[in-house]
């Protein structure tokens, strides 16, 4: 299977979205990808609350899901969105950040709400609390498909490794990581973690990630990292998409994930121990 990671600038103006994210997935169809990952918040990057409410929708109205599922159905193939940032019934007003794998006849295959909220304060000035504005999942999520079973994570749940541990335990051979991170946090510790999940895992490692400077009709513009990564379960870095937007590709095979497996068997090496004292 070849996949396809597509690296963004999304700004907070849905629709000018989805003409992007469209232009970049037709690039993957055509580079034979079958397999085609976007990153995390693709239909709205804001750091506006208000412009937020503005322009997001519930599942069912959102206007980049739809697209996406129309295209993974024309191109018979398969597509992970990273997440998109999606309104709730939720009594308080949060919003959700929901990664979904589309089938490649259009159905949702999967859905996974984001557990970990990115609540740090980088620096003086780089504050964030994604928990004032989104509610955080509850459930891990795998998901079987001929070409392997994926477990679905975002953005800030690669600092918990633990998840990722559980996640190969139960099956999964490919880890997916869409993200939109914080330049600072990216440049220091992006490439670490990811190669970390990878080989602690024996599982492959996508990351499709949101690059550069965001267009925001309101509210403060957004730096982030890029560098989209695609690792094996060896940890190595099988590809890295830099700075500019564009789509990288990578071929996946389970028997690497089997052999990293059978010469490192720590998934079913780790002992019982007694908490500290």
């Amino acid at each position: 299977m070849k996949a396809a990671l597509l690296q963004l600038t999304s700004g907070d103006d849905p629709a000018a979205n989805i003409s992007d994210v469209g232009t970049r997935f037709d690039e993957a169809v055509r580079l034979g990808a079958g397999f085609i990952l976007t990153p995390e918040v693709t239909n709205c990057l804001s750091t506006s609350r208000t412009r937020q409410k503005e322009v997001l929708r519930p599942e069912a109205e959102d206007e980049t899901l739809a697209a996406l599922r129309e295209k993974a159905k024309t191109a018979r193939v398969w597509c992970l969105i990273g997440s998109i940032a999606l309104k709730t019934d939720d009594a308080d007003g949060r919003f959700a950040n929901r990664s979904f794998l589309i089938a490649p006849d259009g159905s949702i295959a999967a859905r996974y709400d984001k557990i970990h909220m990115f609540d740090v304060q980088v620096s003086e000035t780089e504050v964030y609390r994604e928990s004032d504005g989104y509610r955080p999942g509850e459930t891990a999520v795998m998901a079987e498909t001929p070409f392997g079973t994926i477990g679905l994570t975002v953005c800030y749940d690669i600092r918990f490794p633990h998840l990722y541990r559980q996640l190969a335990q139960e099956g999964a051979q490919i880890l997916t990581v869409p993200s939109a991170f914080s330049a600072v946090t990216g440049a220091a510790h992006w490439e670490t973690l990811l190669r970390a999940r990878a080989i602690e895992t024996g599982s492959y490692v996508l990351a499709p990630a949101q690059t550069g400077t965001h267009p925001a009709t309101r509210g403060k513009q957004r730096q982030t990292y890029g560098h989209s990564m695609a690792i094996g379960p060896w940890g190595d870095i099988l590809a890295d998409a830099g700075e500019e937007p564009g789509v990288i590709c990578i071929d996946l095979d389970m028997k690497d994930v089997e052999e990293a497996r059978r010469r490192i068997p720590s998934l079913r090496q780790a002992n019982r121990f007694d908490d500290p004292e």
